[in-house]
């Protein structure tokens, strides 16, 4: 594989699903509909078998546990140029956005939490080995708070962020390490604590754990219409690895042949 697929394994790894099955290189995952990440097919490396009949075997897999057929795919890449080939379409209607930047860091160190503009407030933040309910309680959207997304975001090595201030928890984050790489995920600031710093020093805290837990490098996956992200993570020093895309079959073309 070459390094934009490693880095795609490296991050379904970090993202673990309630069911994965190989098909050759290729993954197919479920996780209850928690996610597109974790209910989709990662489509990199070779499915062993006619892109026709992978694209098959996705779609049974999803019929047999109720989600949508789809796939994970590296942006202009073979493997999405032979998807599309086939009547698959982009998911522009996925919610979270259909098109996703991967965002590198190089080496990261264990360092302070930057809590400029803070210190006029009672400030902390705590990278936890396991989840507090506050942490739950900001990091699970409305209709998330389901066995399968808890089931998800505790797989693996998992480091749990917590900001308080002034006594509440402002903001959380989640951090996942698999093989050196510091994997970053649902940081959420609550709407009244915003614009304070308090991302940034969530962030600062989790490459500390990560750094002292072994990770050399971070990576992260931002929807490509989260411009504020995006931003946010540019000033922490990331920079854009790849992208990858959903694609869907087109309607009708992907009957349940199990039934």
């Amino acid at each position: 594989m070459n390094a934009r697929e490693a880095l795609e394994i490296v991050c379904s790894r970090a993202w673990p699903p309630l069911v994965e099955e190989p098909l050759n290189d290729w993954r197919l995952r479920w996780a209850g509909g928690f996610t597109g990440r974790a209910n989709s097919a990662l489509a990199v490396g070779a499915p062993g078998r006619p892109i026709p009949d992978a694209l098959r075997a996705v779609c049974d897999f999803a019929h047999d546990r109720g989600i949508e057929p789809m796939v994970q795919v590296i942006r202009d890449s073979p493997n999405e140029r032979a998807i599309a080939t086939e009547g698959w379409f982009q998911a522009t209607r996925h919610h979270r956005g259909h098109e996703v930047v991967v965002l590198t860091t190089g080496r990261i160190f264990p360092r302070e939490s930057d809590a400029s503009g803070l210190s006029d407030a009672s400030f902390s933040t705590k990278v936890a080995d396991e989840p507090a309910p506050e942490w739950w309680a900001l990091t699970l959207g409305p209709g998330e708070d389901i066995p399968a997304a808890r089931s998800v975001l505790t797989g693996g090595k998992v480091g749990y962020g917590v900001a308080t201030l002034d006594g509440a928890t402002a903001g959380v984050v989640r951090g996942a390490l698999v093989d050196g790489w510091l994997h970053v995920g649902r940081l959420e600031v609550a709407p009244e604590f915003r614009r304070r710093g308090l991302a940034k020093a969530l962030m600062g805290a989790l490459h500390t754990w990560g750094a002292e837990h072994g990770a050399d490098h971070a990576v992260l996956q931002v929807a490509e219409g989260n411009a504020g992200a995006l931003a946010l993570y540019a000033g922490l020093g990331y920079a854009p690895h790849h992208r990858y895309r959903y694609w869907v079959p087109a309607p009708g073309s992907c009957e349940d042949s199990t039934s």
